[in-house]
């Protein structure tokens, strides 16, 4: 029989959820709430006069060639890092579960990369793919690859994935370790004595019980190429070569913030806010039944 936990104080469990909801409210509703209400105002870049102009900056962005093509390209780049950010986080995590001396060392050295910040790590991968004394950049010039991420656009952009994939993938390593680690290992056991290769125990074992940490991890990753990407890509290219790696959250503030039109740069702001929430919900309305809890 289910006991209920009961607390002796009623007040009690509004004081233990009164700072989550404070910060909710200080951090997300309310920067959501002015952008909002930004998004609607004509404003002066002095503050000298504002205007009422309604949905006038959302026309004006949705309309607006070069933002259609900066939308486009954000879409490329978030599935670029979640692919690059989750695949081999998986791999590492499912290597790193079958070693048994030196297994913390392991993880400690495949989380490191998670708490670099995301600008250091972006000037990391730019010297590392540097076109005339980077490490990585040295090899493909060897192999004839005329590599040059600050003229060229397709360049740019494989280095602000990878250093952006590569910031995320010690995330990822920690719930997929974990995810593995609650398996039950009678369950291979018996596989394996039923004579199941260990690609099919993979398949047909271990990957449908991690559905929920991937399912997870898919909308974490997701969320942060759209919204926390944006350390990286200053640090890296700034958005150039000629726009080539400028997505939403960097065209957002550079409008807001470089070229002072707050109206549209709060209504791309909005868009992007309503883009990521769109996504969550379709990801939760179909690949949910996928996942087996």
């Amino acid at each position: 029989m289910e006991r209920k936990v009961v607390y002796p104080q009623k007040l009690l469990p509004y004081l233990l959820v009164a700072p989550q909801i404070a910060i909710t409210l200080v951090f997300f509703f309310w920067p959501a709430g002015q952008a909002i209400w930004m998004s609607t105002l004509l404003q002066d870049p002095l503050g000298f006069s504002v205007q009422f102009v309604g949905l006038e900056n959302f026309e004006a962005v949705l309309k607006d060639p070069a933002y259609l093509a900066t939308l486009q390209r954000t879409f490329l780049f978030s599935f670029g890092v979640t692919a690059l950010a989750m695949i081999p986080a998986l791999l590492l995590a499912v290597m790193v579960d079958r070693v048994v001396r030196g297994a913390t060392a392991y993880r400690t050295v495949l989380v490191i990369p998670y708490a670099i910040a995301p600008a250091v790590a972006g000037a990391l991968w730019l010297f590392l793919f540097q076109p005339s004394i980077g490490t990585i950049a040295y090899p493909l010039r060897f192999l004839g690859i005329d590599w040059n991420p600050r003229i060229d656009g397709t360049d740019a952009m494989i280095v602000v994935v990878i250093a952006s994939a590569w910031k995320q993938i010690g995330y990822n390593f920690l719930f997929f370790l974990a995810g593995l680690q609650s398996i039950p290992k009678s369950l291979l056991e018996a596989a394996a004595i039923d004579g199941a290769t260990e690609v099919r125990r993979f398949w047909t074992i271990v990957f449908p019980l991690l559905s929920p940490t991937t399912f997870f991890l898919l909308v974490i990753n997701i969320t942060y190429a759209f919204f926390d990407t944006f350390g990286v890509i200053h640090a890296v290219t700034q958005g150039g070569p000629g726009k080539s790696t400028e997505v939403l959250i960097y065209k957002a503030w550079y409008d807001g913030l470089i070229a002072q039109d707050l109206g549209r740069s709060s209504a791309q702001a909005v868009i992007l806010m309503v883009i990521v929430i769109g996504l969550t919900v379709i990801q939760f309305r179909y690949v949910e039944r996928r996942v087996h809890y």
